[in-house]
């Protein structure tokens, strides 16, 4: 062999090696990057479980419960926490200080961890709250102009997309949401629109019904 075939042959091997080591330090680079986003996860859902509860299933009817909720509509109200735009008395106490800090993938994460799990059962309520609650859920009240919550929540209020699930949440927390959008102190333009006309007595009525499903 030649002293150029020599020195073409030494060319390549110590291209290979370098690009060996590049791939070696990117490969390592992205296991990091991955460990680290995957730490900011779980340092998120630990510090949730303080006010949601262990793996999502919140016992106080202050905090609503996450397991088992729709991916798409957590990430859009923990990025509206963070970027102040939901601002309802709840929203600014608790979680715009606790939302404040997290990055787009934290987000995804965190909704993804709480979207996978199973949702907590319903409960059985007073009869004739759920029954009216019932009716409301799926006919609406027509002669007031409040339409049936069914057509965005699903039959069984499972939910989907960034409409929320609503079957097994705390009763009191969906009385109050329900009187946040109808004063706009939550501001929605669709639900203040589909709430606005509610009676307190409907708004009971309602969150009986959602609670036991």
């Amino acid at each position: 062999m030649g002293d150029g075939n020599v020195n073409r042959f030494g060319s390549m091997q110590r291209l290979a090696s370098v690009a060996a080591v590049f791939g070696g330090l990117l490969a390592i680079s992205a296991c990091t990057t991955t460990d680290k986003q995957q730490d900011a996860v779980e340092g998120t859902v630990h510090m949730c479980s303080s006010c949601h509860g262990m793996d999502g299933r919140s016992v106080s009817p202050t905090f609503p419960r996450l397991a088992g909720q729709q991916k798409d509509y957590l990430i859009v109200q923990l990025k509206a926490f963070r970027d102040h735009t939901r601002a309802d008395p709840h929203a600014h106490t608790y979680m715009w200080g606790m939302a404040g800090g997290l990055s787009d993938p934290t987000i995804e994460g965190v909704a993804a961890y709480y979207s996978a799990l199973t949702p907590v059962p319903g409960k059985a309520g007073d009869p004739t709250d759920v029954a009216a609650g019932k009716k409301i859920y799926e006919e609406g009240i027509p002669e007031t102009g409040v339409p049936a919550c069914g057509g965005c929540h699903g039959d069984a209020a499972q939910g989907g997309g960034a409409f929320p699930r609503l079957a097994g949440q705390h009763r009191s927390y969906i009385e109050g949401q329900l009187a946040a959008f109808s004063s706009n102190s939550r501001a929605n333009e669709i639900m203040h629109e589909n709430a606005k006309n509610l009676t307190p007595d409907a708004e009971r009525q309602l969150a009986a019904f959602l609670a036991t499903q």
